[in-house]
């Protein structure tokens, strides 16, 4: 299968994904391609789908929990798909293009809108699937359209074609639709003014979150009128471990990899803040970060 595999990008084999998902916890693939383009890309899935291939299209892994077992299949990645094109206040963003790069693009084309993602370190095409934001701001703010490989069909889907809300889109867990890229609208501004507000928000990055751990990001959405960090604070969560896998002690809605935690610890760990939580304050928190199980 490896020859016939190689013909759309760059393959590796029984490759570790250590290094592909941001929690840094180990999951084996069977192969790994990088794809050249969305020719390559249509081809590879046809040719995966007409001989019963697991696949999986994994971004830069910074809102996924990895599972502890090998994968019997394909992880694709969209690295290749990394085109930012600038035309007034309209911008075509390739799936592949990581979130900071985006930011500092349109920043320095004297852009703004997109400052409270410079410290998001995900691709566009993950933020598109699940409506990624910060300090009450969300990609599908500034989406116009998205890119789709759709069964087979290359096509461009309005925003009002698409369901969204809170960390959500109707495209998650849609395993028949790629997302390819995406147009965004955004407003003229002023490059200093960006990068003054952009330093602000990383320096309460720093203060506030563990980013000196590997860690995913906010595992829990907040209830409305309320935090789940919050929360599981006041549960008295801080500090828990399971395995290798701890509550920060800096925010409680952030988990770490403190001690080579394997997926499985993050997920317990999830689980059981999500249900002491529960018990405690009758708040049912619903989980932000994707839970995968390879099939």
């Amino acid at each position: 299968m490896n020859n016939e595999l190689e013909k759309y990008g760059k393959l590796k084999e029984n490759v570790d994904l250590k290094k592909y998902n941001t929690y840094k916890v180990s999951s084996t693939t069977k192969y790994l391609i990088e794809v050249k383009d969305e020719e390559n890309l249509l081809n590879l899935i046809n040719y995966l789908n007409d001989n019963d291939i697991n696949y999986y299209v994994l971004g830069n892994g910074s809102n996924v929990v990895l599972p502890k077992n090998d994968f019997n299949g394909v992880i694709i990645k969209l690295n290749e798909f990394n085109n930012i094109d600038i035309d007034d206040d309209e911008v075509y963003v390739g799936a592949g293009v990581m979130l900071p790069k985006l930011v500092n693009e349109t920043v320095n084309n004297c852009l703004k809108g997109l400052e409270w993602a410079s410290g998001i370190p995900g691709t566009l095409g993950g933020a598109v699937v699940g409506n990624a934001g910060a300090y009450l701001s969300e990609i599908f703010d500034f989406i116009i359209s998205v890119r789709v490989l759709d069964n087979g069909v290359i096509k461009e889907l309005k925003k009002s074609d698409i369901k969204y809300s809170y960390r959500y889109t109707s495209l998650k867990g849609q395993r028949n639709i790629i997302v390819l890229g995406a147009t965004l609208r955004l407003e003229k501004g002023n490059s200093d003014e960006s990068l003054s507000l952009m330093r602000n928000r990383m320096e309460r990055r720093l203060e506030s979150q563990p980013l000196d751990y590997p860690n995913a990001g906010s595992v829990f959405r907040n209830p409305e009128n309320d935090y789940a960090g919050r929360l599981i604070e006041e549960c008295g969560l801080k500090g828990k471990t399971v395995g290798g896998a701890m509550v920060s002690t800096k925010h409680a809605n952030f988990i770490i990899n403190y001690d080579n935690a394997s997926g499985d610890d993050v997920k317990k760990l999830i689980k059981l803040v999500h249900d002491e939580v529960l018990n405690k304050t009758g708040v049912d928190l619903i989980i932000e970060q994707e839970l995968i199980d390879w099939r």
